[in-house]
């Protein structure tokens, strides 16, 4: 049974429409590439799975329950800004990562403590650890940013949306970045969906890299459609099309041809 059912989802703003038909279901624990062209959706459909915004028409269910009106614990989300809590220490701010798993519940005693060396454990991972003690202000962007995923990551969501997360590190930092984040997703089974520019880290963390795109163009009003899922691949497989978009795709092609 699908974990993630996204079903014939439209948005739009003020009547511009920025997605139509969207649907895909995903299973628990896959990890979803999404790529495309700026401006074409992508963001805004992980607003829509974090339920921060409604769908003009459609619905998006996790787990079978009924669609979200409010983002819940279940979802943890780190977008293309970096967002940590300003007036927490670095070390802090992972501390309230994990203490999101309790509802926002406080650490005491022996279980503060506890977290206190998990958050620095998770600091060295990321090569935080020097700044521990720290406010985010007085970081670099990037070390910002590796702070915000930190701190989703160690939240454990169900399902993990990230905007672009690793654009603002330097191709080392990058890739220690990927590896904490595939060890945590093994290890919690985690669901994630992925935003990036970056081809070749779609088809290496996701199982399957889905592409946003406009299948109807007018060159005189560039807005007047919104886009979709146009190729659904299977990254696991050689890149083939997942099995429920062959057709489509095949159809897309000869239609562009």
């Amino acid at each position: 049974m699908s974990f993630v059912t996204v079903t014939n989802i439209f948005q739009s703003y003020d009547g511009r429409p920025i997605l139509e038909r969207v649907n895909v279901s995903v299973d628990e624990s896959q990890f979803i590439s999404i790529v495309g062209a700026s401006g074409c959706g992508k963001s805004t459909f992980l607003r829509l799975l974090l339920a921060q915004e409604q769908p003009t028409r459609g619905d998006v269910q996790i787990a079978g329950a009924p669609p979200a009106r409010e983002p819940g614990l279940d979802r943890g989300v780190v977008f293309q800004k970096y967002s940590v809590f300003p007036h927490m220490t670095v070390r802090q701010n992972i501390v309230a990562g994990e203490s999101l798993r309790r509802g926002w519940g406080t650490f005491w005693g022996a279980e503060a403590k506890d977290a206190r060396k998990r958050a620095d454990a998770t600091l060295a991972r990321i090569g935080l650890d020097h700044v521990a003690d720290q406010y985010p202000a007085t970081l670099s962007g990037g070390m910002q940013q590796r702070l915000a995923i930190g701190q989703a990551l160690v939240a454990k969501p169900r399902v993990l949306l990230l905007d672009e997360p690793f654009g603002a590190l330097d191709p080392g930092t990058r890739l220690a970045m990927h590896d904490f984040l595939m060890e945590l997703r093994a290890e919690t089974g985690m669901t994630v969906f992925m935003v990036t520019h970056d081809l070749e880290e779609a088809f290496k963390l996701g199982d399957r890299v889905l592409v946003f795109d406009k299948p109807r163009w007018d060159p005189h009003d560039p807005s007047l459609y919104g886009a979709t899922i146009t190729y659904d691949f299977d990254a696991r497989d050689g890149g083939i099309p997942f099995q429920r978009l062959k057709e489509d795709t095949h159809v897309l092609h000869e239609t562009r041809s």
